[in-house]
């Protein structure tokens, strides 16, 4: 999987060793609070469900988490593009790959390295703890070996068993191939196509596009010696290179290229030449897959044949291959339905779900996010980008249904359409939104200020704002402070990361008149202003930012968060009719929560409590969520009443005037809010379903939930995100961390 990032060895090394080192844990699924719960979990209670699975296996998928458990086994021969580095040096790709399965699909995953080259060995001890899971991805084990434990082993187990670097490279190309196909005016079965390297995932893809009706004698297969022809027989020559060897007089990859409809490159970086492409038939399709550098560039082939239909595997070019559109929702499908496998006809289903998909109307926040390129069907937009929301829906669905159809499933979907609604459930839209918003930042860069930019922290995240093609950072400090540290962070000082402060600046004049401007009758004298400047670097980034030399304005890391939210405040102003509040945005593994008043009002009036409400709602909407709002209290609807209860009924009385386009109700607890049981018990409530926006009846409470959250519960924090300035400064909590920063400033770009 290629990111459209740029980071250095020094950052890849921090990622996967603060905080616990390494991307996977292990949580408890069911409460271990009481002694109660501890003898369910194991003696006395475990022993039932043993019983119930030694009279009947498949009850191991009711009692056990097997049925979402997939494990990722490689033995290291083939890891990435860097060989055989071994069974351990593996295990970050394969922690990673489990990630993902989370992170896309909802499905827990375990890494396991085996230390052994020997077929036999690997195939026994894979094949003997088969029992542990619903589902086997296997991972960077080199060629010809893959092939021969991929098949012993589908053969031995009852669960599905995937090779991803032959098949999820397939499926996802053949996506492309079918789109490619339509569009051009082909048929399948009419193509010619050449495939440039005869390793697992160039074997997998002409396999599968044989099974979709490509002709054998059509498909051309070259490795580093040439044509794989009949009469071939050289010391490199395999069962599975002869398989597709054909009666041809081509010898080179130029020789096969003329003519050809298809090129499948699988292989290496400059492999193809423009004569090779101007050589191809009218309207050639080009898959250039090879990572990180393709056969041929997409600007080189346009410059030779402006008809051509490009993919690649990077995901700075439009129509990129990317397996994650693949591996994740497969064994989504096939877990859901209990596979006993993962048969031909799942793979071109997925296929098939994603070239539909496709051609669909892309959603409106993949639009925004990918602003900048074409995003609807034609030769630009052929693959669904990795992000794109219905993903979840479209290809397990699809994969369950192909499963049931050849008689692998064991338990088949008896309702579509609710199994697609339990799919959309399962992945927060939080973490999607999030990562939308990172990729539109690609497209519509920003400047950001960072007021406390000595701090290492705040270099680290300038860097990587810069790196990940955010856009560029401003630092405020002394310069050569800033360089030396820099400097031993390994982070390159540019045009896209400058240092400034009041004695640098060639505007702080002009910021000095212009902020007096604004506080001359706010009981400030010019001396003051002048010093305020000159002095604060928080007001000086705040000049920087009102005057519009910055986009974003970050601060708060060391000075804290109050004293730095009124220095924010003596430059920048409220918007027009706005209210100036905090949102915390709460993620747990199954719900978001937004949280407000969470860092600016003691205690909101019911006007503000309306403003804060309507904002938040929008802002749940920008992030992917239909809102339902809760103003909170301790009382549920009068019950008890009091005077500090009246002011969240007035509030929901303004918003019942205002006419709103979302759920809201108040005043009610927090438990009610949430629970759906409690909920039940006030019929009467606006409210459908649990709310997701809660509007605090004060700072204190809602500081405090939100600190609680954090140190206490299950999930992350985003923020507080500053809301209704008329320009975009955000205040971050003391130590904050690169990550937190960088959420913080997207999110003020999204607003």
């Amino acid at each position: 999987m290629t990111v459209k990032t740029n980071i250095t060895d020094q950052q890849a090394l921090d990622f996967h060793s603060q905080g616990k080192a390494g991307k996977v844990g292990i949580r408890p699924l069911k409460p271990l609070m009481t002694q109660r719960d501890l003898s369910l979990a194991y003696s006395p209670g475990v022993a039932v469900p043993c019983v119930e699975i030694s009279k009947d296996p498949s009850k191991s998928y009711d009692y056990t988490s097997r049925g979402n458990f997939v494990a990722v086994i490689s033995n290291g021969t083939a890891v990435l593009g860097l060989g055989n580095l071994g069974a351990l040096a593996s295990k970050p790709v394969m922690e990673g790959k489990a990630v993902l399965f989370k992170r896309f699909a909802d499905i827990d995953g375990i890494d396991l390295e085996v230390s052994t080259e020997d077929i036999d060995e690997f195939v026994n001890c894979v094949k003997y703890l088969g029992a542990s899971w619903g589902g086997i991805n296997l991972e960077d084990i080199g060629a010809p070996a893959c092939f021969i434990i991929e098949d012993r082993l589908k053969k031995e187990m009852d669960i599905p068993v995937f090779h991803d670097d032959q098949h999820g490279t397939a499926i996802i190309t053949a996506a492309g191939i079918i789109n490619a196909a339509h569009l051009t005016g082909r048929k399948m079965s009419e193509l010619k196509i050449v495939a440039n390297g005869a390793g697992s995932a160039g074997i997998a893809c002409i396999e599968l596009l044989k099974e979709m009706g490509v002709k054998h004698e059509n498909v051309l297969l070259c490795d580093r010696t040439g044509v794989i022809h009949s009469e071939r027989d050289d010391k490199s020559m395999n069962e599975w290179k002869r398989k597709h060897a054909v009666k041809t007089d081509k010898r080179t990859l130029a020789e096969a290229m003329q003519g050809a409809d298809v090129f499948l490159g699988l292989s290496v970086k400059g492999a193809v030449s423009k004569d090779m492409v101007k050589s191809m038939a009218d309207k050639p399709i080009i898959f250039a897959m090879a990572n990180p550098d393709p056969e041929i560039l997409p600007e080189e082939v346009l410059e030779v044949r402006s008809d051509a239909i490009i993919a690649t595997g990077r995901s700075d070019y439009n129509n990129q291959v990317n397996n994650v559109l693949g591996f994740p929702y497969i064994f989504r499908g096939a877990l859901d339905v209990r596979a006993t496998a993962i048969t031909e006809e799942m793979k071109i289903a997925a296929a098939q779900a994603l070239a539909e998909l496709a051609r669909e109307d892309v959603p409106d926040e993949v639009l925004a996010a990918y602003a900048g390129r074409k995003m609807s069907f034609g030769n630009d937009y052929i693959i669904p980008t990795p992000f794109d929301p219905r993903l979840i829906e479209a290809v397990p669905a699809a994969v369950a249904k192909a499963a049931a159809d050849c008689g692998v499933a064991q338990k088949p979907i008896k309702d579509f359409k609710a199994y697609k609604r339990e799919l959309r459930g399962r992945l927060n839209p939080t973490a999607n939104s999030l990562n939308l918003l990172f990729e539109k930042l690609t497209d519509n860069p920003k400047r950001v200020i960072f007021n406390e930019g000595e701090e290492n922290t705040v270099i680290r995240a300038a860097g990587q704002w810069r790196d990940n093609g955010y856009g560029s950072a401003i630092l405020v400090g002394r310069e050569d402070v800033i360089k030396t540290k820099a400097e031993e962070l390994n982070v390159k000082l540019d045009d896209k990361i400058t240092i400034t402060n009041s004695k640098l600046s060639d505007k702080v004049d002009g910021y000095i008149e212009s902020l007096y401007k604004k506080l001359q009758r706010e009981g400030y004298v010019h001396r003051d202003i002048n010093r305020l400047v000159k002095t604060d670097r928080n007001v000086f980034g705040g000049c920087v930012l009102d005057n519009g030399d910055a986009d974003i304005m970050i601060t708060g890391l060391v000075k804290g968060y109050n004293a730095s939210l009124n220095d924010v405040l003596e430059v920048v102003t409220p918007a027009e009719d706005s209210t100036v509040y905090g949102t915390s945005i709460l993620l747990s593994k199954k719900r978001t929560i937004f949280l407000a008043d969470t860092s600016v009002n003691h205690t909101p009036e019911p006007y503000e409590l309306a403003d804060i409400a309507i904002d938040a709602a929008k802002l749940a909407r920008e992030m992917g969520h239909e809102p339902r709002v809760a103003l909170l209290s301790y009382s549920n609807f009068g019950n008890p009443l009091s005077e500090d209860t009246l002011r969240i009924r007035e509030a929901v009385e303004i918003l019942e005037t205002l006419n709103v386009d979302f759920e809201f109700d108040g005043e009610m607890s927090a438990s009610v809010a949430l629970n759906e049981e409690l909920l039940k018990m006030y019929p009467f409530s606006r409210l459908t379903k649990p709310a997701n926006i809660l509007i605090m009846p004060g700072l204190h409470s809602a500081n405090i939930a939100s600190s609680l959250f954090e140190e206490l519960g299950n999930g992350t924090v985003i923020g507080p995100v500053l809301r209704g300035l008329d320009k975009k400064a955000q205040v971050v909590n003391m130590g904050s961390s690169v990550s937190e920063i960088l959420n913080v400033a997207a999110l003020a770009a999204l607003d």
